[in-house]
């Protein structure tokens, strides 16, 4: 083999190499490449002589010599000629015809294998029918292997049978190879009983299979979904001694990939540790797929972080970082999808569809609609032609965001770029109308879909129904089960779980409980979802003892348990003041171990304090604490509760200052229970205090909880920081009744603030709210028993007022 490098120092490089083949002197193969650094390309192209005109026999010389019509093209210009040829009107044989090489039998075979090598079906088919027609073309294998594999490339199956046939009409023997390509083009078309019958007909004929024989067939059990078929031919490789290489082994693992079969990849991985054989790139991006399936995320992050420590041996590819993204998604840590994008970028990798995808996919999740779009346009920018994954992707993110109306635009977009919208694009624009409350609009979508001849699948009427559920109709959900019926869509279990949450929503149990009953007769069974709603449902409606019993059929059906069913029950037996039942359940939570979380134990605290056994809700607050577990703002109502009925006031005011320490947010029932201790403590500074940390919510805050206020103030002695309140609520437009201004007067007399008194039934005029005789006869009185020089003056006042008419608002 002769090999010469040349270098050139403009920007690039580039080489020749010159490999003798069968006949040094006539098929010569000449390979010119050149690199730009500067825009990360390279290009490699390739010349053949071939047999040319000085090399023909004497007699087709001669007749060739006369000719001036014939031209002495080498094997490259002629393939260039062809593929610049029309092949559905230009007329091939015209050039061909005018090849000096024609005379030459020894040409045919690399003719085919450049044109084929080019991958045009066309040309190819054209070029082989001519040569069939020259005198002096021979029929060989090689020209039908080569034809056959390219109709396998391009998925034309019977085109590639029926060269099978007609190369043994030509007395043509196939050999492996030609197996393996007919093989190899069945299993592209997921047609592997066809290629385990080849392989049969193969050992007929004496011919052994090769290692690439079982890899392909393998590859077509494995891309079928039939791992079962895939694992028994990978046996029957080792038993006949063909051993598995890197490529089996890969192939296998897609198989499981393909099937579903997460645990089994993974089984399978740790085995293959165990050969002499490396993993590479492909291995771990299907491991790394695997383990995000199943969850595993840490693991996963090893296996990537050890690829790009690794770089010399397999280093992440363009399919690796795509997977990472999934996974980022998968965990809802959006911020490391857009960072791993960014490295994929860094590290000189060029973006695929899929990968834009995946980031579109990941924002779309969180209903992150105006990032969506910002990828989506990106990846136009960048060359790429969105798919309909991609606009499916962005519809879901404007759907997820609130924005059906923007939905619609961009499924209305995708129309317009000729691209079909398939069941997954209708599904998902269903749900961003039915997820936001437009219920007739979703089922107008549905009606749309069957017009565009797309049949509406079980995950179209289980998006239905979670829409009638958040839209609480009653109507629509038996009208949703009835299309389903009419167009024999059989509902699976995430279907009925919808359908049961539905009624339950809607306060149907008598149908929820049919419903639920009817999946044992359609052979449908019950997953832990299917119980909680059930056992949550039941709860809602105060049907606590039903809700026990089907926690009970949970245990039964040996389904795991799960954190809200464990919740559910123990708020079950609470209501019904069984505390030890409810303790018994929560202890058996914690032994199962599934770790109660902080819905369980508010759960718990509102048992305890139910029953009022203070000293336990404070035991299990130290608990969560001990768990690392921070309660939220309906457990510390319940703990403050439980201390202000136990008698320890004290600790109602340290659980608000360790809310203000963590940022959590103050709600009404909070609220209550801290103005609840100050009363009790007469902490009249705490109150002042509790004021000002108020302050910012008066027009949220209920108007029961800012009377209860203004009474602490008043009932303190502290009118004057009670009618200073006051102005504050009146100022922050929150709401305020006939019972606040009760609470001032009260209070204003106490104290014998007869002025403020009277001004305040002025305001009461003035807010067009009506006084009570009872307010009159009250300063009347005072105004006779401790009025004194003033009694005069009050009463003129009083009576002035009382002639006012006054249009009541209450």
């Amino acid at each position: 083999m002769l090999n010469h490098h040349l270098f050139t120092a403009s920007g690039g490089s580039s080489f020749v190499c010159k490999m003798s083949k069968t006949n040094p002197t006539v098929f010569v193969e000449k390979k010119t490449g050149s690199v730009d650094y500067d825009k990360g390309e390279h290009l490699v192209s390739t010349e053949l002589s071939g047999v040319r005109q000085a090399n023909i026999p004497r007699r087709y010389r001669l007749r060739v010599e006369r000719d001036r019509f014939q031209k002495d093209w080498s094997l490259s210009q002629v393939v260039q000629k062809v593929l610049a040829l029309d092949p559905r009107g230009d007329d091939v044989e015209a050039v061909l015809n005018h090849w000096a090489g024609r005379f030459a039998r020894k040409n045919f075979p690399y003719l085919i294998k450049e044109i084929t090598r080019k991958g045009s079906l066309d040309h190819s088919l054209l070029v082989f029918s001519w040569m069939k027609n020259q005198q002096i073309y021979r029929a060989c294998t090689e020209i039908y292997n080569r034809m056959i594999m390219l109709l396998a490339r391009h998925g034309r199956i019977d085109q590639a049978r029926g060269l099978f046939f007609e190369m043994q009409k030509w007395r043509c023997k196939p050999d492996v190879e030609t197996y393996n390509a007919l093989i190899n083009a069945h299993g592209r078309a997921g047609q592997w009983r066809w290629g385990l019958n080849i392989m049969d007909e193969m050992l007929r004929e004496a011919i052994t299979p090769s290692r690439s024989t079982y890899n392909n067939l393998i590859n077509s059990c494995g891309s079928s979904g039939n791992w079962r078929e895939a694992l028994k031919l990978c046996k029957k490789m080792t038993e006949n001694g063909v051993g598995p290489d890197l490529v089996t082994h890969n192939i296998v693992l897609s198989a499981y990939k393909t099937g579903a079969q997460y645990a089994k990849a993974l089984s399978y991985f740790e085995l293959m540790k165990g050969t002499s054989i490396r993993p590479d790139t492909t291995t771990f991006n299907i491991v790394i797929h695997c383990l995000v399936k199943r969850g595993q995320y840490e693991k996963a992050l090893d296996i990537f972080n050890s690829m790009r420590d690794k770089r010399a041996d397999c280093h992440p590819d363009v399919v690796t970082f795509t997977t990472m993204i999934h996974l980022y998604s998968s965990m809802g840590k959006i911020e490391n999808c857009s960072a791993v994008f960014n490295t994929m970028l860094g590290e000189g990798l060029r973006p695929n569809i899929v990968s834009y995808n995946a980031l579109i996919g990941a924002y779309a999740s969180r209903g992150m609609g105006k990032e969506a779009l910002s990828v989506f346009d990106e990846m136009r920018k960048n060359g790429f032609c969105p798919d309909v994954v991609s606009y499916t992707s962005l519809l879901n993110s404007y759907g997820r965001s609130q924005q059906p109306v923007k939905a619609r635009e961009v499924f209305e977009m995708m129309k317009r770029e000729k691209l079909k919208p398939n069941i997954v694009t209708y599904n998902a624009l269903i749900d961003a109308y039915g997820s936001n409350g437009y219920l007739a609009e979703a089922v107008g979508i549905l009606r749309e879909m069957e017009l565009a001849s797309i049949k509406p699948d079980v995950v179209s009427i289980s998006t239905l129904l979670a829409s009638c559920a958040r839209c609480g109709r009653k109507v629509n959900i038996d009208a949703v089960i009835s299309a389903a019926e009419m167009r024999d869509i059989r509902l699976n279990t995430v279907a009925y779980n919808s359908a049961i949450g539905a009624y339950m929503n809607v306060g149907e149990y008598d149908k929820a409980v049919a419903l639920f009953r009817s999946m044992g007769k359609r052979k449908v069974l019950p997953d832990s979802v299917t119980y909680n709603v059930l056992i949550s449902g039941c709860c809602k409606m105060s049907k606590y003892s039903e809700a026990i019993d089907f926690f009970g059929k949970m245990m039964d059906s040996k389904l795991r348990l799960t954190k809200e069913a464990y919740s559910s029950v123990i708020s079950a037996y609470s209501k019904q003041g069984l505390v030890a039942e409810a303790e018994s359940v929560f202890n058996m939570m914690k032994t199962s171990g599934c770790c109660p979380d902080v819905i369980t134990y508010t759960a718990m605290l509102h048992t305890y304090n139910a029953a009022e056994c203070w000293e336990k809700a404070c035991a299990l607050l130290q608990e969560m604490d001990a768990y690392s577990i921070q309660p939220d703002t309906i457990a510390l109502s319940a703990l403050m509760r439980a201390f202000n009925k136990g008698g320890d006031q004290g600790q109602v005011l340290v659980l608000a200052q360790i809310m203000r320490d963590k940022g959590i947010p103050f709600s009404d029932a909070i609220f209550f229970e801290m103005v609840s201790a100050c009363s009790l403590l007469r902490d009249w500074k705490k109150a002042l205090e509790l004021v000002q940390l108020m302050e910012p919510s008066f027009p949220v805050i209920s108007v029961g909880l800012l009377n209860q206020l203004l009474h602490l103030l008043g009932k303190s002695g502290k009118t004057d920081s009670m009618i200073k309140l006051f102005y504050k609520i009146i100022a922050s437009g929150a709401e305020i009744n006939f019972n606040s201004y009760s609470i001032l007067l009260k209070n204003l007399l106490a104290v014998g603030n007869w002025r403020k008194y009277i001004e305040v039934l002025e305001w009461m005029e003035n807010a067009k709210v009506e006084p009570s005789n009872g307010m009159y006869e009250d300063i009347l009185n005072f105004a006779q028993k401790h009025g004194g020089e003033f009694a005069a003056t009050i009463k003129a006042r009083v009576e002035s007022l009382r002639r006012q008419p006054v249009e009541s608002n209450l």
